[in-house]
């Protein structure tokens, strides 16, 4: 890896808190595996309009990955916003080019290139969501304006959420989106017509391991489930999909496409998904 010197460009995640990301870990992986002087590192931000302004002014800077609760505030004090990011409205990366910043989203191509490599046939497939968060949000965005996915249904305890979601997919994609409360008899009606099932709430992440909401009784081979919980690695979701028969794709899949995507936006260079890999599961096991 070059030295760090006056030639070296920043890339950094701003967010609050930031203690336990591994971002850090698998950027400068990257980073020192191709030979390129570019160096990543996390700061807690808690004044976004702040850190916005010192991103513009210091040229050294190439790019910002940005994680709760920034991913909208950030917005405002960008120069130009990709379209999907836009419909989404929110913004996980930013590019810096002399001055000029420009926000994409890359967990929705994350989450697609996650799946379509995972095998789920979501491209003008049948796909049940579960939660509607910041995620949530950009992986049905994903699904309706790039997969053109035949029909989304979202299901999701927080009824102000799950509407304005669908109402905007809808408004935005014409898209045959629909939704109701998460509770398991919505999800005995809606999974027997899903053919890939996606879960974007926080059950079953650590140290609440042992938590699932999706009874296993409903879990068909015919299905495929990707849990984006990735800490642990293997959610009790996964272990009873896979034990039911179905297809699974881990939720380290989608952290590591995202992450790819952000490498390649500020690196214009393929990233080393093997190593960055290799460095999450080293640091989830």
């Amino acid at each position: 890896m070059p030295p760090i010197d006056a030639k070296t460009r920043l890339c950094a995640l701003i967010g609050n808190p930031v203690e336990h990301s591994l971002s850090p870990a698998i950027h400068n992986a990257a980073f020192q595996h191709l030979g390129l002087n570019f160096v990543y590192v996390a700061f807690n931000v808690e004044d976004v309009e702040g850190a916005m302004r010192g991103i513009r002014a210091l040229t050294g800077i190439r790019g910002v990955s940005v994680t709760i609760p920034h991913k909208v505030a950030v917005l405002r004090h960008l120069d130009e916003v990709e379209p999907t990011a836009r419909s989404i409205g929110a913004v996980n990366t930013i590019v810096a080019d002399r001055g000029k910043l420009t926000g994409y989203n890359t967990d929705a191509s994350g989450a697609l290139a996650a799946l379509r490599k995972g095998g789920a046939p979501v491209d003008g497939g049948r796909v049940l969501l579960l939660g509607s968060g910041g995620a949530a949000r950009a992986i049905a965005f994903a699904l309706c304006t790039e997969a053109k996915v035949a029909a989304l249904t979202i299901l999701a305890i927080i009824d102000q959420e799950r509407e304005a979601l669908i109402r905007d997919l809808r408004d935005k994609t014409g898209i045959a989106v629909t939704g109701d409360q998460l509770t398991p008899q919505t999800l005995g009606r809606t999974i027997p017509n899903a053919q890939v099932l996606i879960h974007c709430t926080p059950v079953g992440m650590s140290p609440n391991a042992g938590e699932t909401c999706v009874p296993d009784s409903l879990l068909t081979p015919r299905l495929t489930v990707m849990d984006i919980v990735y800490n642990p690695l293997e959610t009790r979701l996964l272990k009873e999909a896979s034990r039911a028969g179905c297809r699974t794709i881990r939720g380290l899949e989608m952290f590591l496409q995202q992450a790819a995507g952000q490498f390649e936006l500020w690196t214009q260079q393929p990233a080393p998904v093997a190593v960055m890999l290799a460095v999450l599961e080293k640091q989830l096991t």
